[in-house]
């Protein structure tokens, strides 16, 4: 295919997570690309009722996509499930969260990829604990362990492979990933072994968080009970955030910060030392 071409790329974000707060910029960090145009579609932080996922996506589809990407929390839910049904042969990527496992039969038999985060989890959604603060200094400790663990990176290495297989005209293999630590800080590729085991620990800390801001979330009535949880959550991913500063620090202290920036074309470059040369 023709250097010339240009892939449009639609995002369609409802509701929130981790994972989707820099989503078109894994694949263009420099707003530099010449082979790749974004537009991005979002019902902002609901997804109830399911007519707002329908909306948007009929607005995505406006723009003519040749690749969507669909990013929601617990993408088993009816609203993102209905939206799906629109793509139709479009090659379409979910991006979510763990519970959405429980749709991955479903999105496999509509031939379509997913890469879902086990560490992207659920904020303390309750009025007495969260406001705009508490939520934005939450969503900042996820995105530094969602970045640093190397999940992102995943992500930013399973869209491009896709992007490239477009504009080159290859069969096309969409993902199918389920990202634990493993997977994670095997991408991240830290030189240093403890930087990684906090990378590990880091990543399985966060992943926990869900658990306690489910129960305070749905299960709980009383504030007595569910406000120390809550509190608790939010320890839990600022600690996950600290570990992985401290394990980013051991990698500068070595000079080996892998950095895998964009081409113009859309490749991705290698470096380590911080004077070495993209290749």
């Amino acid at each position: 295919m023709s250097e010339d071409k240009i892939l449009r790329i639609g995002i369609l974000k409802n509701g929130t997570i981790g994972s989707s707060l820099l989503l078109a910029f894994l694949m263009d960090e420099r707003a530099e690309s010449k082979r790749i145009s974004v537009r991005e579609v979002t019902s902002g932080a609901k997804m109830h009722p399911p007519e707002e996922c329908l909306e948007t996506m009929k607005k995505l589809l406006e723009f003519e996509p040749e690749l969507i990407l669909m990013s929601s929390p617990n993408a088993a839910l009816p609203g993102p499930k209905e939206a799906r049904t629109l793509a139709g042969n479009i090659p379409t990527i979910i991006i979510s969260d763990a519970p959405a496992k429980k749709a991955t039969e479903e999105i496999k038999e509509k031939n379509m990829g997913y890469i879902l985060v086990n560490c992207d989890s659920m904020i303390g959604a309750r009025r007495p604990f969260l406001d705009p603060i508490e939520m934005s200094i939450y969503n900042s400790d996820l995105l530094k362990v969602l970045a640093i663990t190397g999940a992102l990176q995943v992500i930013a290495e399973e869209l491009n492979k896709v992007i490239l297989d477009i504009l080159e005209g290859k069969m096309l293999t969409l993902p199918q990933i389920f990202i634990n630590s493993t997977i994670a800080t095997e991408a991240a590729k830290f030189s240093n072994p403890y930087a990684r085991a906090k990378a590990i620990a880091a990543f399985e800390l966060a992943a926990s968080v869900s658990n306690l801001t489910a129960t305070a979330c749905f299960k709980l009535q009383e504030k007595s009970e569910y406000m120390p949880l809550l509190a608790a959550a939010h320890e839990m991913m600022r600690t996950a955030a600290l570990m992985c500063d401290e394990a980013r620090e051991l990698e500068k202290s070595n000079d080996t910060v892998i950095r895998r920036p964009h081409h113009t074309k859309q490749h991705l470059l290698t470096k380590l030392g911080l004077y070495d040369k993209e290749q």
